[in-house]
């Protein structure tokens, strides 16, 4: 992949800036179908995993139907989904319908159409799973956004120790083997760094030890099992569906896993569940909530997220790495240090973040079900979905839509630099649009803010400790693998 710099990466610059959908186009029935009861949802889900592949599976479908909203299964099905039945919505335009808590219910649907287990998380339900109609969502995110704007100043100068950590380690590695898998020493730095923000001290001093990021990489395979393949060879696909996708797999497998966290998080928070009890939380309730904040919400998106980035990027190519080594280090000498400010006015580096959360979002999945009747709009038409039915979107889909982008498949860094700006109400990688802030009433990220920042910090740390870099590029069960196979160290900065 190369990063093109074209001034104008959108097809709908000239449009109007009015946002809302045309009102004159024809409403259609919503095509597909679900098959048979049982057997339609198996089949969808041999075809997703096995027969087609992810991508495929809905590529097809739209070529199908002429549509990108129509009706299909989607995984896991019988016998861990009670109703695989969803409306799935695969463009920009009728995509975030699945934002609006005022026509659409968000509860019980972060991952799917199942709800893993609440053994998993202490027997609560946590935020996560919550609609905002009920009471306790505005308690626990309300306690969310505190413990983040208390934290605030830590942010920069916490990251940045840790990323020296992980670039040290990473050199280490690079000079006895010569290439050097990115995930492994990300993993375990996103963990301490989670860690020490939000206990403040080293899990290494802890009972955790150098396990704390494999024992949540375990948790959180209990929890999106239903949602993986492993990529065995085909003779074993049987034994994997029936392992995986049929029937959840035992909390109890992961209890002493989950158990060594959450002690650990609850023995080194003492001031925030303290606060959570003055604001009506329950001082266990709270923990098991920040632990998954902790842990599948923040571990778990950078996991996904920080490889990504580093494989795009590498990917671009050597004539980005230069533009954004001149931004970042002229930047950072005129500014006297890597602040906030700086970091404001680093705008290639702000687009090729965004640029990244656009192209491969670490939150691929987004449902909702339907409040009420209500109608959405495609480019082309407009569909009529009834209350109570299931709505998804895929996003890969929508935040690659190729009337609204230019190149989708493209990895663009310049693509919101200028007017490309404008192009952020597409970016939905946060159960939000970009140009959007969390609230106690939406289910946008509330540590949305938090991930772009670190997110460019990465960036600025990597540029400045080296002119150029290439990388291998793999998939992995979740997200993407990046291994460095070339450094070279600044030149001058």
């Amino acid at each position: 992949m190369s990063s093109k710099s074209s001034s104008s990466p959108s097809k709908l610059q000239s449009s109007s800036s009015d946002d809302s959908p045309p009102t004159d186009l024809p409403l259609k029935p919503i095509p597909g179908s679900y098959g048979k009861p049982f057997f339609g949802p198996i089949k969808d889900r041999l075809d997703y995993f096995y027969h087609q592949g992810k991508d495929t599976f809905f590529q097809t479908r739209i070529q199908e139907h002429q549509s990108t909203v129509f009706r299909t299964n989607m995984p896991p099905g019988p016998f861990i989904s009670s109703n695989s039945n969803v409306i799935a919505l695969l463009d920009a335009v009728s995509f975030p319908i699945l934002f609006d808590t005022s026509k659409v219910q968000k509860l019980n649907v972060f991952v799917g159409t199942y709800m893993p287990s609440t053994a998993l998380t202490g027997g609560y339900r946590v935020c996560a799973y919550l609609d905002p109609s009920e009471p306790k969502h505005a308690l626990l995110k309300r306690l969310i956004f505190s413990i983040l704007a208390s934290l605030h100043d830590k942010f920069i100068p916490l990251f940045r120790n840790c990323l020296s950590e992980l670039f040290v380690n990473l050199e280490d590695q690079f000079s006895d083997k010569g290439k050097v898998y990115f995930n492994t020493i990300s993993d375990k730095m996103s963990f301490d760094f989670v860690f020490r923000l939000f206990c403040d001290q080293n899990p290494s001093d802890t009972r955790l030890g150098s396990k704390g990021s494999t024992m949540s990489d375990k948790w959180l395979f209990f929890q999106l099992a239903p949602l993986i393949t492993l990529g065995l060879p085909k003779l074993l696909n049987f034994f994997e569906d029936l392992l995986l996708h049929t029937f959840p797999l035992p909390a109890f497998l992961v209890k002493s896993d989950y158990n060594k966290l959450y002690n650990a998080f609850y023995g080194s928070m003492a001031s925030i569940l303290d606060k959570a009890e003055q604001s009506g939380i329950k001082r266990n309730e709270a923990c098991h909530n920040l632990v998954f904040m902790a842990g599948f919400n923040t571990y778990g998106g950078l996991k996904t997220l920080l490889p990504a980035l580093i494989k795009w990027v590498g990917l671009a190519g050597e004539k980005l790495h230069r533009e954004l080594c001149d931004e970042i280090r002229s930047i950072v000498r005129a500014e006297g240090g890597v602040t906030f400010s700086a970091l404001e006015k680093m705008t290639l580096t702000k687009s090729v973040v965004y640029e990244a959360l656009r192209i491969e979002p670490p939150v691929a999945f987004q449902y909702a079900k339907a409040k009420e009747d209500l109608v959405v709009h495609s480019h082309d038409a407009a569909f009529e979905i009834k209350k109570g039915e299931m709505i998804f979107g895929y996003q890969p889909f929508a935040t690659k839509d190729p009337k609204i982008f230019e190149d989708p498949e493209e990895f663009v860094g310049h693509r919101f630099v200028g007017e490309g700006e404008k192009l952020l109400k597409y970016v939905y990688w946060s159960n939000g649009r970009e140009i959007d802030d969390p609230t106690v009433e939406n289910k946008q990220c509330p540590a949305k803010d938090l991930v772009v920042l670190l997110s460019r910090v990465m960036l600025v740390e990597l540029f400045l400790r080296y002119d150029t870099f290439t990388i291998e590029a793999g998939t992995l069960l979740l997200g993407s693998s990046a291994t460095f196979t070339s450094l070279t160290k600044a030149t001058s900065i």
